[in-house]
């Protein structure tokens, strides 16, 4: 039974780095779903230990957000907000740091990915109006929006399972967060306004008329009362989780029915704006991990690396590791094999901060990136793996040295 678990275990893993598996149509997703139910099948985990494996209050807390960002989209106000940007009397560098800003504060709050989801196809079409390249402006969402949901512990899914699992303190961790995610966001403009520098318009052509067709059918009118109707929940929601004692996913919940009650929107709308594959794929991957931890094989792993000197319950093996698995695997996986591990006070805000930081490298590191990327394709505008890295390495390294120093220091005062 060992050998079977750990042969399923691989080839689950096999399928994360590869997007899928050869000569089967799967995904990420399908890949997972068919590992846990391999896994129940062989007799290596029965029904309930496969339920009981996955942890609900993630799952839970990831749904509610998912309605929230739903209530959100419908309401028209991504598009509001994107259209308001365009309009602003600023130079295209002025413009671009405004971008950045707006977007890593939703993405703080909302699901990364819904923002990209509705923010790309609208900014590509001011872009057009406004005459300018929308390849910066995209490169610029894409980044930003992974670099705010870092800020906080509901901006994407895998620091919301870290901060479930480890129980962080939502205030705490986003005092710990803001200061290398404000100082990333700078760096990240600066970057990519450098590269820019005087090619603001290459590239600015009108679209074809069928991709400004597409760009109208997408567009949502602004409605005031469902936009704060979702707001109210959200702020309601930040502020209960800073004073409230009760468990987040519980309020969460909450939030997400109150907002489904509705004489407006349908609720088969909202719930169609639910990442339905995303919450498959994490429940699935608790399965196919809670079986491979109870074999033995992964605490005797972390053993052998401790015997070579590499201590993955340190800080510094651990920053290493999460960046490489992250780039491997994608963040939300390599975050499940790593949170055992997770031991030191400020094991958890690395995980957090490197896991997130780390998916702007390259275009497959973030789910974000490959929306706006597929948002581009579809108005014709190529954004392939070199011109993505161009922005997204330099990126990278520059936001994760600015983490690493600030944990560094953050760790050199709480032991000094």
């Amino acid at each position: 039974m060992l050998t079977t678990i750990v042969v399923i275990f691989l080839i689950v893993y096999l399928g994360m780095i590869l997007g899928g598996l050869p000569f089967l149509q799967l995904d990420r997703t399908g890949v997972a779903l068919l590992g846990a139910i391999a896994l129940i099948g062989v007799g290596a985990l029965s029904l309930e230990e496969a339920v009981a494996a996955v942890h609900l209050p993630t799952v839970i807390l990831l749904f509610s957000f998912m309605v929230v960002s739903a209530q959100m989209r419908l309401g028209g106000f991504y598009d509001w907000v994107t259209h308001k940007l365009a309009a602003l009397a600023l130079g295209p560098a002025g413009l671009l740091g405004v971008l950045i800003v707006v977007v890593a504060a939703l993405s703080a709050v909302f699901s990364n990915d819904i923002v990209c989801l509705a923010v790309a196809p609208v900014l590509i079409d001011a872009c057009q109006k406004r005459r300018l390249a929308p390849t910066p402006y995209l490169l610029a969402l894409a980044c930003s929006a992974n670099i705010g949901s870092a800020a906080t512990l509901i901006g994407n899914p895998q620091n919301m399972l870290i901060g479930q699992t480890l129980g962080l303190s939502f205030d705490g961790y986003f005092l710990d967060a803001i200061l290398p995610v404000s100082v990333g966001l700078l760096a990240c403009w600066g970057l990519i306004a450098w590269q820019t520098r005087g090619r603001w318009t290459d590239g600015a052509a009108l679209v074809p008329p069928a991709a400004l067709h597409e760009a109208r059918t997408e567009a949502i009118a602004f409605d005031a009362w469902q936009t704060t109707k979702g707001l109210a929940v959200a702020g309601a929601l930040l502020v209960a989780f800073l004073v409230a004692p009760w468990p987040r996913e519980h309020m969460a919940l909450i939030g997400a029915g109150l907002l489904l009650m509705s004489r407006k929107l349908h609720s088969r709308k909202m719930l169609g704006l639910v990442d339905w594959e995303l919450l498959i794929l994490f429940m699935s991957l608790f399965v196919v991990n809670h079986a491979l931890q109870r074999t033995g094989v992964t605490a005797h792993a972390i053993a052998l690396l401790a015997a070579a000197g590499v201590h993955l319950d340190q800080l510094g093996s651990l920053f290493g590791v999460t960046f490489v698995l992250s780039n491997i695997v994608s963040n939300v996986p390599a975050v499940m094999l790593l949170l055992p591990l997770a031991h030191h006070p400020m094991a958890g805000t690395l995980l957090a901060l490197v896991s997130t930081l780390a998916g702007n490298l390259l275009i497959v590191g973030s789910i974000a990136n490959i929306i706006v990327v597929d948002a581009a394709a579809r108005r014709h505008i190529d954004i392939d793996w070199r011109g993505y890295a161009r922005v997204g390495v330099p990126v990278t390294v520059v936001t994760l040295a600015i983490a690493g120093i600030y944990l560094a220091l953050r760790l050199h005062l709480a032991t000094g």
